[in-house]
């Protein structure tokens, strides 16, 4: 088959994204990067544990150069025994979003198996380039694996993930976590993670059904690496799709949509790591964008996505 041809969307998906699409820019500008800040990306953290037996509370602590950072811990009010712990990383393309961005999926781990999620505020780019994002993401997973004890987490079963940006920055932290001999991962969970840097070129064929593009990527890694971007100077912690080895990182899980600018180097990413003898479960779902499960969680292939996705946690 052609490179350039793409099945439709899945039909369960169709008309839910075609509503999102017209709510969405055109393409995400730098001068946009405020605004979109400013508008509501989620429902105050206050609605969404509302009706649910899940406390929150938050730290400080110092993050990349000792500034302080806010992590969010939240538990089960029953909950008295070590669980999985699960340390997330939010999307938002590493320029807007925050800790409570794509929280409501990790939030059902939480209920249904005990488990301790840990998000972490990490600073965004622009005003906080490479590399403060991945290093207080990092920050923030020390803390996490030092307090293990107290948060009520077993430590042979700490799970870092995260949608998107936040899947990507998942990875970069495991790959610190690795070359640093720090937290020892029982997994990674990375779901349609933005990996590389490189911006491959546009496919015609697939611009139609995207809702996240390649022009909206150029401006996030210009935000994120300025003007390294695309360049040798570019470090795997920040993009990593360039890393060389490797051996020894924790198990993945990835799944992304076929229609989606990140399927082809999540796709690469997984058989990288699967060479290299690392455990790896990939998906690819057919006929969904970026973000499709968030756009129409009742669809089939969501249903799917996210019954997987729990499967793995209960797993790892």
């Amino acid at each position: 088959m052609p490179t350039d041809v793409r099945p439709p969307y899945d039909a369960e998906l169709e008309a839910a994204l075609a509503v999102i699409q017209e709510q969405m820019p055109a393409t995400i500008t730098p001068e946009m990067i405020s605004a979109m800040r400013a508008a509501p990306v989620t429902a105050p953290i206050e609605e969404v544990l509302e009706g649910r037996n899940i406390s929150h509370r938050e730290v400080r602590i110092p993050g990349y150069e000792g500034a302080d950072i806010t992590l969010s811990i939240f538990a089960r009010n029953d909950h008295d025994a070590a669980g999985p712990g699960i340390y997330h990383t939010h999307g938002g393309g590493m320029i807007i979003g925050d800790r409570f961005t794509g929280i409501e999926v990790p939030l059902e781990w939480v209920e249904r198996f005990d488990a301790v999620c840990v998000s972490v505020e990490y600073r965004l780019a622009p005003e906080f380039p490479d590399p403060y994002l991945v290093e207080d993401c990092y920050a923030g997973l020390v803390w996490t694996a030092g307090h293990a004890g107290e948060l009520g987490i077993d430590p042979s079963h700490l799970i870092i993930g995260g949608g998107s940006a936040g899947g990507g920055l998942a990875a970069g932290t495991t790959l610190l976590a690795r070359d640093r001999q720090g937290p020892r991962l029982s997994g990674q969970v990375l779901i349609y993670p933005m990996l590389d840097d490189r911006n491959q070129t546009p496919d015609p064929a697939l611009a139609p059904y995207l809702t996240w593009t390649w022009d909206d990527n150029f401006t996030a890694w210009s935000a994120v690496l300025g003007e390294d971007l695309g360049t040798p100077a570019v470090s795997p912690i920040a993009a990593p799709a360039r890393l060389a080895d490797y051996r020894g990182l924790a198990p993945a899980y990835i799944d992304v949509g076929d229609l989606d600018i990140f399927r082809n180097e999540d796709l690469s990413y997984g058989r990288s790591l699967a060479l290299a003898g690392v455990p790896v479960e990939l998906h690819v779902h057919p006929g969904a964008p970026h973000g499709w499960e968030r756009f129409a969680p009742d669809s089939g292939s969501a249903r799917r996505a996210l019954a997987d996705r729990a499967r793995v946690i209960a797993d790892l």
